[in-house]
């Protein structure tokens, strides 16, 4: 194997440790950062994300609430809940897991959310300025995957940066990120002709399109950085990304493995976004 694998863990555990020194200052100084957290529904997988965060929250000094709704809640009941935490001084951060059940208007319940208090980064009101790189919050996993690229030592500058998948939650604000650190930055999709060859001129690859071992190593430039956001099941139902691991591996100068890479340090940048709701 070629690839220096990028330790999501280790990354995340580092910077949870700053957090904690930087959350038990702000308490010195009165305010206590509180994060709340709304699940509606039984979706399992919702439900494991959401027991991570209030661990994560504890092992770091914050204070979290959880509101657990029935599945058949309804959108008045959901945002009178969200105006009411808008209101409440003791949380700086809202966080709504999504998906929500079909019934439910996503979009308005995140612009729902007061922008200060939107620590997913969501609200349309941060995602312009994130566009236009004045802002105070980044969505978690891009933040997350900003920090990773960091740890392995390579400056962005002048890169080409190639990103597979253009969701609002990855994708879009990934290739803003990348290009605030002045990379030359290529969306790719679905739609993409010849994905091949442009994944193939990528010093830095991000890959968050949601298809198990869809990258493989002959679509990866020898020695690239290689961001495998995916999370998915493989035909033996073990956990796998959306980069064939083994083949990029023979590739890639340095890889995220999942689990373990990007996955970390997704709740670690929520509890940063949430310090600095509380900080300002």
């Amino acid at each position: 194997m070629k690839a220096t694998i990028i330790d999501g863990k280790a990354v995340a555990a580092s910077l949870r440790s700053q957090l904690k020194d930087q959350v038990a200052a702000l308490k010195e100084q009165g305010v206590v950062p509180g994060l709340a957290v709304i699940i509606v529904g039984d979706d399992p997988a919702s439900k494991v994300y959401v027991s991570n965060k209030e661990k994560a929250c504890a092992e770091v000094g914050m204070y979290s609430e959880k509101y657990a709704l029935p599945a058949q809640t309804t959108q008045e009941e959901l945002l009178a809940l969200v105006e009411k935490l808008n209101n409440k001084p003791n949380i700086h951060g809202i966080l709504c897991q999504l998906p929500l059940p079909k019934h439910l208007d996503e979009k308005a319940v995140i612009e729902a959310i007061s922008p200060k208090k939107d620590v997913d980064a969501f609200h349309a009101q941060n995602v312009g300025r994130i566009m236009i790189g004045d802002y105070k919050f980044l969505p978690c996993t891009p933040a997350g995957i900003m920090e990773l690229i960091k740890a392995t030592g390579i400056d962005i500058t002048g890169k080409e940066c190639v990103v597979v998948g253009r969701s609002n939650i990855v994708g879009k604000p990934m290739a803003m990120l990348l290009l605030h650190q002045n990379g030359t930055v290529t969306i790719c999709h679905s739609r993409t002709k010849q994905l091949k060859e442009v994944c193939r001129r990528a010093d830095i690859l991000v890959v968050a399109i949601g298809k198990a071992k869809f990258i493989t190593g002959d679509m990866i430039k020898n020695g690239a950085v290689v961001i495998d956001v995916g999370m998915n099941r493989d035909e033996n139902g073990k956990f796998c990304g959306d980069v064939d691991f083994d083949s990029a591996s023979e590739v890639a100068g340095y890889l995220t493995p999942v689990p373990g890479g990007v996955g970390p340090m997704t709740i670690t940048m929520l509890l940063k976004n949430t310090l600095t709701a509380a900080a300002k």
